[in-house]
């Protein structure tokens, strides 16, 4: 997705170039993935000898509001862009294959009796009560703490303490993290805005790789949806589901956080299979039962620590067999609904038999 960038994170030096002193026709030259956020604001760029600041001054304010922006987010947004692009290019991101977090405290103070390592290609689930402190845990790897957060943990990366630029960097961050709300900022259809990642990472054939990436959004998603549809007008289950494949096939991000994938109407043991074939490290936050048994392990969060960690079991696989079969009948159920069907045959002998 393309967030804000406050202008206290955004090189000033790099801000004047790329606003004041570039003509856009080098910039474009450069980075041609910033033509899209001008077509995305129908900005014409089509005067390759002037700067991004007068195409901008061409418009007045309130043009730029109808967007759901401003003139100055806007220039922050094509900034925040090139410095991204740049710091990868400088810094290509870190291959992790293991994470440890070493164990911290509870909400009482109370230290804990478990930490977790996690191989690349492993699923670890988070469970708890709501409230519990399974977010807490999340945010601790997100920001690679070390002991700096209310828990005191200490997260490891193959045995090692993060460096302050594997912590800090502005660039590719080494864990990405898939929250319940996917909200984009620029409405650009969804195969452009693939095509616009792609190009960013660097990709060789980035339009092949976006047409990958929505046949296995559309694998995911409980409803399918046509690479031309604006990212605004994609339904909550169709939004994640471009991000996970988007995440799984394109970004670099060796780490993968989850939370409540469950109520993203995917399908939820493609969408592991998708990121756990690409050997990241995933973590995800669950109440689902399905979701718990499918990971190799599941954490058991109590008052803000971790109270167990458990492997799953065979006799635990067992019966994700069955609960398997209970929610493929449920899932029937859902599209009889969508299509409108009574319900007035014996559900239950449907079940038995």
């Amino acid at each position: 997705m393309m967030p804000m960038t406050p202008m206290s994170e955004v090189d000033l030096d790099l801000a004047r170039q790329v606003l004041v002193e570039r003509p856009i026709g080098d910039l474009l030259d450069e980075h041609p993935y910033i033509e899209n956020l001008f077509a995305a604001v129908r900005l014409e760029t089509d005067e390759p000898g002037r700067t991004v600041v007068e195409v901008l001054d061409d418009h007045p304010e309130e043009y730029f509001g109808d967007y759901g922006l401003t003139k100055a987010s806007f220039a922050e947004t094509i900034v925040a862009f090139v410095q991204k692009v740049s710091a990868r290019d400088e810094q290509p991101l870190d291959a992790i294959r293991r994470l440890t977090l070493l164990p911290g405290h509870d909400k009482s103070g109370v230290a804990e009796r478990h930490g977790l390592t996690i191989e690349a290609g492993q699923v670890t689930c988070i469970v708890g009560p709501t409230g519990a402190g399974k977010s807490r845990l999340l945010e601790d790897i997100e920001c690679l703490a070390q002991g700096d957060t209310p828990t005191g943990r200490s997260v490891l990366l193959d045995s090692r303490l993060p460096t302050d630029d594997q912590r800090f960097r502005l660039g590719h961050r080494l864990v990405a993290q898939l929250t319940q709300n996917m909200n984009f900022v620029i409405d650009l259809p969804a195969r452009e805005f693939i095509v616009l990642h792609a190009r960013s990472r660097g990709a060789e054939q980035p339009e092949a790789i976006a047409d990958e990436v929505i046949a296995c959004a559309n694998d995911l998603a409980g409803e399918p949806f046509d690479p031309g549809v604006a990212l605004t007008q994609l339904s909550g289950g169709q939004s994640r589901a471009l991000m996970i494949a988007d995440t799984a096939l394109i970004s670099a991000s060796p780490v993968i956080l989850i939370d409540e994938i469950e109520n993203a109407g995917i399908d939820r043991r493609r969408a592991l299979d998708l990121l756990v074939g690409h050997d990241k490290i995933v973590l995800m936050s669950t109440h689902d039962p399905i979701l718990a048994l499918l990971g190799d392990r599941r954490v058991v969060i109590r008052n803000g620590g971790i109270a167990d960690v458990i492997d799953t079991s065979p006799a635990e696989r067992a019966n994700l067999a069955f609960l398997s079969q209970m929610d493929e009948f449920l899932a029937s159920l859902r599209q009889r609904i969508r299509r409108g069907d009574r319900f007035e045959d014996d559900l239950r002998a449907s079940w038995l038999g």
